[in-house]
């Protein structure tokens, strides 16, 4: 069942040349991938889907936020317009066989959460599918390599973060909690950049909350500009993956999008978009050593703290113990 949230943007998306395309999707069953595959499903437009697993006939279909990705992917299965590709992003041949005759790529894959001793003692080898670098690096070089062999798709739009701060407080701490995703995610970025394909680049706020309001409150800064860190729903996030398809002017693009005070930004992306120019700005080639340090440095703080922390209560125990001890004592 369509929320309201959603229905609501898919009423604001122009649909005059993207309902032409074939479009592919990485991300399938993603909190954003399925938003951009039910608005892209409801504007016409033939969409192929990147899923790990076979579609399972035995589970009920569903779209709710507690649903599993098997429900998901069933109940985007049904959707008009819609095909599966079995296949992972980390896997070329599977990118090969799913931009097969699309226009775009919407590159909405992101790695799992690890569990936070797995990343903080990198336990997890880089070269594992599951780890930040085969996520968002191999995965991106695998969908660029893909669009370039292909004779029809011309576009990748791909959602990544903020992560040109190494040293900025939350992206040391996602660094250290997620195999280094930031680090990761701005290193795919470049090589988007030095492709030679048309790329878009979505950095967003933090995505999650819903209950946040919506009237006139969309903003974007191109070139990689940087606007203050707010929350934005997933809907708007695939709503501007799905708009970013009509505009040219956003190719070779790097947008930051953040919602402002209510009545002082825009209530859909297409103004916005009207206005993006291509990147012009100088990234820095490569920020995985300064990402590394930072993060080793943070760890270092942290064990650092923790010491002192068990240490403090190690020497609480014990004199809590002594206290005891002197009062039973005494009673004896």
């Amino acid at each position: 069942m369509k929320s309201i949230r959603y229905v609501i943007l898919a009423a604001t998306i122009s649909s005059s040349a993207c309902s032409a395309m074939k479009v592919a999707v990485t991300g399938t069953t993603g909190r954003l991938g399925r938003q951009a595959i039910q608005l892209l499903s409801s504007n016409g437009v033939q969409i192929r889907c990147l899923l790990r697993h076979p579609i399972d006939a035995s589970v009920s279909a569903s779209i709710e936020k507690d649903a599993t990705s098997s429900q998901v992917a069933s109940y985007l299965a049904n959707l008009p317009g819609v095909s599966m590709v079995e296949g992972d992003a980390t896997d070329a041949a599977s990118c090969r066989e799913l931009v097969q005759g699309c226009d775009a790529c919407l590159a909405l894959h992101g790695p799992y959460m690890p569990p936070p001793i797995q990343s903080l003692f990198r336990l997890l080898p880089e070269s594992d599918p599951k780890h930040s670098r085969s996520v968002n690096y191999l995965a991106v070089q695998n969908l660029i390599d893909a669009v370039k062999d292909s004779k029809t798709c011309k576009r990748i739009v791909r959602v990544t973060g903020k992560g040109e701060a190494p040293t900025q407080f939350f992206t040391v701490l996602i660094n250290m909690l997620g195999n280094m995703a930031k680090a990761w995610n701005y290193e795919g970025e470049q090589l988007l950049r030095t492709s030679g394909v048309d790329y878009t680049i979505v950095r967003p706020g933090m995505m999650g909350k819903d209950d946040i309001p919506t009237d006139k409150v969309m903003a974007l800064a191109d070139n990689g500009q940087d606007l203050p860190v707010t929350a934005v729903t997933h809907a708007q996030i695939a709503g501007l993956c799905v708009n970013c398809l009509d505009y040219p002017n956003a190719a070779r693009s790097t947008l930051t999008a953040m919602n402002v005070e209510a009545g002082t930004g825009e209530d859909s992306y297409a103004p916005l978009l009207a206005k993006v120019k291509y990147d012009t700005k100088e990234f820095p080639k490569s920020l995985l050593s300064e990402h590394k340090k930072a993060a080793r440095n943070g760890a270092a703080i942290l064990a650092a703290f923790m010491t002192v922390f068990l240490s403090g209560a190690v020497g609480i125990v014990k004199l809590v113990g002594g206290v005891v001890m002197g009062l039973t004592s005494q009673q004896s």
